[in-house]
């Protein structure tokens, strides 16, 4: 295909299409799938992709089993013989602890003989709300609420939230002992290390509530006196990854940000322009991550520096939003409206910024679109697309535009997905 030819919005949009289907549960658990057991199959599985994986593996598995996943209200898909519930995201609810509830019903009295698949992506955590004893879910919404608007990186946050649950940080997963344990998991974590997807329900990691207090302290977290309390006794400890419950299990980090990122690569190879990878892993405030992306692609306008006009720079991870004023939005359409501050005039830069989840932050948006006109376009209309940004308002100056971009739920989760083509 001509690179004249390419209309540019098509072309972001067919990159986050590659991205999204290169973490196809169907097709990511086919390859992952154990040896059957002795004794029965117990599925089990929280995030925002879990329905999917579920119905993903009732069409894998040649056998018989029985199970429960915890999705996102309107994430739910028809299963035949799992258990589909759903619950709140991202601030927790009485459904997601009935759901946390029930997932431990499901893995109760098992054998040394028995297998348990647990299907975890994003989301996990505020979807499986379980206060440890003393703690309220009250007291979880307040912690989640707090960490949302903080703007730590969410390996941080989950460090706090496995530290006052009974299901997270591997405790779930010690809860099917004697069973053997196998967790598929789709990452939406920098890094991809699995024991922070969901906060770990069936993966513990080496992070101590003394690691909790330490980031409450350096972040100055104001938390509910209780969870305080809680954090400082010996009752927050998580247990440990080489402790006997979690002897033979499996972990497979089946889908990741590297591997769509590398799939939409392959894609914009098929439009004749070369796609570069700045990372996987990027975190940080959403609004200054867009400074650097920006800064790079007026590099690339005006010098062909350090990569060649025409080229699409691609990059995952997630970023953060501290939360100041009460706007609607998300980090990524928080992003692009910084990065189109930055770019406002130029014709040759054109982004996609979209969570591969389908949705971003609290609305129906997966993300958004900009260019170098959408600040003009803007002033068009009587507003200021600096005004946006600093009320957190980013959704409102997209939706202004119509240039949210929507999905639907997409049934995976690998976290954030950014494009940004120069043209000549």
């Amino acid at each position: 295909m001509s690179q004249h030819a390419v209309e540019p919005r098509a072309l972001l949009t067919s990159l986050f299409e590659a991205a999204v289907e290169a973490a196809d549960p169907l097709e990511r658990i086919k390859a992952f799938l154990p040896e059957k057991p002795k004794g029965k199959v117990v599925v089990i599985g929280a995030g925002k992709g879990s329905a999917q994986m579920a119905r993903a593996f009732e069409q894998c598995w040649d056998g018989d089993f029985s199970g429960t996943v915890v999705t996102r209200y309107g994430f739910g898909v028809d299963c035949e013989k799992i258990e589909i519930i759903e619950a709140s995201h991202p601030v927790p609810d009485e459904a997601g602890i009935q759901a946390a509830k029930r997932l431990f019903e499901t893995v109760e009295s098992l054998s040394v003989d028995d297998l348990v698949i647990a299907l975890v992506s994003g989301g996990g955590s505020a979807l499986l709300p379980a206060p440890a004893d003393g703690l309220t879910l009250a007291d979880e919404v307040a912690v989640n609420e707090a960490l949302l608007a903080s703007g730590l990186p969410i390996s941080a946050m989950n460090v706090i939230r496995k530290h006052i649950s009974k299901v997270k940080g591997g405790r779930l997963a010690a809860a099917c002992f004697p069973a053997k344990v196998v967790s598929l998991i789709v990452s939406d974590i920098p890094g991809d290390n699995p024991a922070y997807v969901a906060s770990g329900p069936t993966v513990p990691d080496g992070s101590t509530r003394h690691d909790a207090l330490q980031i409450i302290e350096q972040y100055g977290l104001k938390l509910p006196d209780n969870v305080m309390q809680h954090l400082q006794s010996d009752a927050a400890n998580a247990p440990l990854a080489d402790d006997d419950c979690f002897k033979n299990h499996e972990v497979h980090v089946i889908a990741s940000a590297a591997i769509s990122l590398e799939a939409a690569v392959t894609r914009a190879a098929q439009y004749n322009i070369p796609a570069v990878i700045l990372s996987d892993a990027i975190e940080g405030e959403a609004r200054e991550v867009a400074h650097v992306h920006s800064a790079i692609a007026k590099e690339i306008s005006m010098r062909d520096r350090p990569f060649p006009k025409p080229v699409i720079l691609l990059s995952g991870g997630e970023t953060t939003v501290t939360v100041r004023h009460k706007g609607k939005g998300g980090r990524n359409t928080e992003f692009l409206l910084s990065l189109a501050l930055d770019i406002a005039g130029n014709n040759r830069i054109y982004a996609l910024a979209a969570d591969t989840d389908g949705i971003d932050g609290s609305e129906d948006n997966a993300g958004g679109f900009a260019d170098g006109t959408s600040m003009e376009r803007l002033r068009e209309k009587g507003q200021n697309g600096a005004d946006f940004l600093q009320k957190n308002d980013a959704w409102r100056a997209f939706s202004a535009l119509n240039d949210l971009y929507v999905t639907g739920p997409t049934g995976t989760n690998v976290n954030d997905f950014r494009a940004i083509l120069i043209m000549d």
